[in-house]
């Protein structure tokens, strides 16, 4: 009983594979044998002998041609597949460092052409600020002045602040007038 459950995938796996095999021959005979008469109604034919189960074309194929093939050949396309799963592991490796790599150029050319206050941060970046965001920094250490961006930020407030506090001053100083 076991037995009978494993014969159907057995009979389309044998099926599928001279299938495939017929239709990339048929790929090529196409082209060259398109002019035959009855050539499509022959393929066709073809076709439903592989399939019938009184003839049991693709079995017969499979087991005369593609099987004896594949068992000789057995070595050699284990010896293959080892090989490309090799090249395929080399090959990504290699594409892999090659990826990083452009990518740490874009990101390093990105920073130093200026692109934007994340480039302007990183250049202020000195060793101390590292170890003082660490918490490693010790008392002789002193902290480094704040970058270039922030203290503009910082001073075009100020002096927007220092505007209106002299602008109101000198209309409190004309009132009092």
């Amino acid at each position: 009983n076991d037995h009978l459950q494993r014969r159907p995938p057995v009979k389309w796996m044998m099926y599928w594979i001279i299938f495939a095999l017929f239709t990339t021959a048929e790929t090529f005979t196409d082209i060259f044998l398109c002019w035959f008469p009855f050539y499509y109604e022959l393929k066709i034919a073809f076709v439903a002998w592989l399939l019938s189960p009184y003839t049991k074309g693709s079995s017969l194929l499979y087991r005369k041609f593609v099987h004896p093939t594949l068992s000789s050949k057995e070595k050699e396309i284990d010896d293959c597949l080892i090989q490309a799963k090799d090249r395929s592991y080399d090959a990504l490796v290699h594409f892999g460092k090659r990826g990083l790599n452009v990518a740490a150029t874009a990101a390093v050319m990105a920073a130093s052409k200026g692109q934007g206050a994340l480039s302007e941060r990183l250049r202020s970046f000195s060793m101390q600020d590292l170890t003082t965001i660490r918490g490693e920094s010790s008392s002789s250490v002193t902290a480094p002045p704040p970058a270039p961006s922030v203290s503009v930020r910082t001073s075009s407030k100020q002096s927007q602040s220092k505007m209106s506090k002299s602008a109101s001053e000198s209309i409190g100083r004309s009132g009092q007038c």
